[in-house]
């Protein structure tokens, strides 16, 4: 299956988080993926099923296991770009999306580094269903995403 690329019709998710560290090291910690499990809010029940260590690179496939309103779904993402300690992206190839593309993007900034995230992504019943649901549940993920990373790295 062919990720594919952002359109007009997509429905994007932006956030963005400045971290009082060096951008190597943020870098570093959002490319180990066992980290997403420390971050995800437990309402998710996410877990990483692929074994470890995982190495990262184009190509790379990660499978995980959660819950959404209670339902297990199986997800799998694909790394399809690369690029330390700069970026990465992580595409949905199998999951509760009709289409997830998950850009990090990590900038050095004010002695630290601000990490951007943009998501491109479709959903069963469009734009009313993203409006009413899914857009209000990711802002509650990466809203806790958020305190998380704070917990972790700011004093």
């Amino acid at each position: 299956m062919k990720p594919r690329t952002p359109k007009d019709t997509d429905l994007i998710f932006t956030t963005s988080q400045w971290l009082p560290i060096p951008l190597e090291e943020t870098f570093a910690f959002f490319a180990e993926a066992r980290n997403l499990e420390r971050i995800t809010p437990p309402f998710l029940s996410f877990r990483i099923v692929t074994p470890g260590p995982i190495e990262m690179y184009p190509g790379a496939l990660i499978d995980y296991q959660l819950r959404v309103r209670g339902f297990p779904i199986s997800w799998q993402t694909e790394i399809t770009a690369w690029d330390p300690p700069n970026g990465f992206t992580d595409v949905q190839l199998r999951g509760p999306y009709q289409k997830w593309v998950h850009r990090h993007d990590f900038h050095s900034e004010n002695g630290g580094t601000r990490v951007d995230d943009t998501v491109n992504y479709l959903v069963p019943g469009g734009a009313l269903i993203d409006q009413l649901m899914v857009k209000p549940e990711l802002r509650k993920i990466f809203e806790y995403r958020r305190a998380k990373i704070e917990e972790l790295f700011l004093p």
